[in-house]
């Protein structure tokens, strides 16, 4: 593939913009920063993900949701409220490895190949990988979980049934040069494609070879959880620092969990929807996450809807119990893998970074019915239910009901923000963002504002390693890395700026966020909106019309980079 020497530029143009804006305010702190990483050993690093996690989901972040061990490591840390991903799970997993807005990456939509520039399905060959740049620093590498970068087969019809319905097996489910053994991971145990049963995932893989059985009492968070454990059991027998990415699918639909983890909240949500978001808009509040006068609570998007009235009411409240059920399961077991590195006396010296790869989901799996990812039945024969009418019959939680949160209670678990994921309000692109690291942050509980975007985690990492960026990988001209490094922000109290300008595109919906400045729209046949994220964070007061010369001139700064980052095909 040719070279795209376009991206040189464009990186060379906002850096040197950003620069000249910050001049005067970053310099200082971030050469301090650079002078401290480079004075410490090289730092573990461990990334955790986390999939379709809202907003305010978790405990220190507002939420009902018991995450004990989130909460901690928030409170001996630092939580962003302004961190980005890009609205949907592989693209933001591409620009997460490869530092590279998705279609530069080359998974501008989804995992399905279109022979299209941005839009391989795959990741390309000018990406280089978090796991392959630590490599050559020294790095041990390993990773669990949802991969979700390779490419997504359908074989079709009764074929692709039988081999979702673990009633037909092959030896591979994608490219195994796309795995990630071959992207720089030493170890690898998880899922390849996107959605899975909690109870007995397809596409699941030790290394490159399929997983074909797993115990009764198996259940993936898990299942995750313990081979992050054997992971690190593992790499502090060597004394070279280690990187582990731990993709949890977890709280992604369908909704599934153990019964017991369920009833912790069986009545937690009959409160209803706007009860419970306006609990968690206050506690938002009290716990700094924002200020109430320039983060207001956003409409509730469905006003016509009234939890006394509504005649789903067991389903519902059910369904956010799973979902919270999912989230604690996950805390559970991050609890297990800090519990193992402090136990190996490395916790001091790891980075740990925890985020989502966008907000709460929308979708109603129910309604898509069965096939291409979604099975008809478990291994064993039993049929699995699609519940469009939200029969209690068939209430989520087991293996054999296909189903998500919704729409609404996805309004709600993005609190105080409007949308959801694929979309690029602040609802569907604004993750919690948790960064612990003893040795190297001192301003333990910490909100920080720093506009800061999952690109931003390659060049983050490099200078925490000290490891170089390459031009040229396995043969390969590299396309250069678009984020900024976050350790400035990290290390020092005063609030600055990771990126004067991000950029998004996902299936039409757009955004450009240049200073406090935001452009939007819904989606490819939307007019453009614009918001002052200072004084408007939740998007409330459109000012488009009262601006229309500052409308014109982000939406050329928006085409120039929609162009430069392959966004439109070609």
């Amino acid at each position: 593939m040719k070279y795209k020497s376009h991206h040189f530029f464009l990186k060379i143009t906002l850096l040197s913009a950003a620069s000249l804006f910050f001049i005067n305010c970053k310099n200082a702190n971030t050469d301090t920063a650079k002078a401290e990483t480079s004075a410490l050993k090289q730092p573990n690093i461990v990334l955790i993900m986390a999939d379709d996690l809202g907003f305010s989901d978790l405990g220190c972040y507002g939420g009902e949701v018991d995450t004990p061990t989130l909460n901690s490591l928030a409170a001996g840390g630092l939580r962003f409220n302004s961190f980005y991903n890009t609205s949907r799970c592989c693209p933001s997993r591409a620009a997460l490895l490869t530092g590279q807005y998705p279609h530069q990456a080359g998974i501008g939509q989804m995992t399905m190949e279109r022979n299209l520039l941005g839009y391989r399905g795959r990741l390309d060959e000018q990406t280089v990988t978090l796991a392959e740049v630590l490599k050559t620093a020294g790095y041990q590498t390993g990773m669990v979980g949802k991969w979700h970068v390779s490419p997504t087969e359908d074989l079709g019809g009764n074929e692709q049934l039988e081999w979702l319905n673990h009633q037909t097996e092959k030896e591979t489910f994608s490219d195994l040069n796309t795995y990630p053994t071959a992207r720089g991971f030493d170890k690898y145990y998880g899922n390849i494609w996107g959605v899975v049963d909690y109870f007995d995932p397809f596409a699941l893989v030790n290394g490159t070879k399929p997983v074909k059985d797993i115990p009764k009492d198996f259940y993936y968070t898990d299942a995750i959880g313990d081979s992050a454990v054997a992971y690190v059991d593992h790499f502090v027998k060597e004394e070279k620092p280690f990187f582990l990415y731990v993709a949890h699918c977890a709280p992604h639909w369908p909704l599934m969990a153990p019964e017991e983890e369920i009833k912790k909240y069986e009545q937690v949500y009959d409160a209803g929807w706007q009860k419970i978001r306006e609990e968690r808009y206050k506690k938002l509040i009290e716990k700094g996450i924002f200020k109430g006068d320039t983060t207001k609570l956003s409409e509730f998007m469905f006003p016509d809807l009234d939890w006394a009235k509504n005649k789903n009411e067991k389903w519902d409240s059910r369904a956010m119990a799973v979902h919270a059920a999912m989230i604690d399961r996950m805390d559970q077991n991050i609890g297990k893998l800090i519990d193992k590195l402090e136990a190996t006396g490395q916790l001091d010296n790891t980075v740990i970074m925890f985020m989502s790869d966008n907000g709460a989901s929308s979708e109603r799996p129910s309604q898509y019915g069965i096939g291409f990812d979604r099975p008809s039945e478990t291994r064993e024969g039993e049929e699995i239910h699609y519940p469009v009418k939200k029969s209690e019959e068939h209430l989520p939680g087991p293996e054999t009901v296909m189903s998500g949160i919704g729409p609404v209670w996805a309004n709600v678990a993005n609190t105080p923000f409007r949308y959801w994921k694929a979309r690029v309000y602040e609802g569907g692109i604004t993750s919690p963002f948790i960064v612990h690291w003893p040795k190297g942050i001192q301003q333990n509980g910490e909100v920080k504002s720093d506009a800061a975007h999952i690109i931003d985690i390659m060049p983050t990492v490099i200078e925490l390693s000290g490891a170089k960026y390459p031009k040229v990988f396995n043969g390969n001209q590299i396309d250069p890395y678009m984020g900024s490094s976050m350790v400035s922000a990290f290390k020092n109290a005063e609030e600055s700026t990771v990126n004067e300008i991000l950029f998004w595109e996902h299936f039409g919906a757009a955004a450009l966020r240049k200073g406090y400045w935001k452009l939007v729209k819904l989606d490819a046949n939307a007019p453009w909106e614009l918001y002052n994220l200072k004084e408007d964070r939740t998007e409330m007061h459109n000012l488009a019309a009262q601006f229309p010369d500052r409308v014109s001139a982000m939406q050329e700064e928006w085409d120039k980079m929609a162009q430069e980052t392959d966004v439109f095909p070609n």
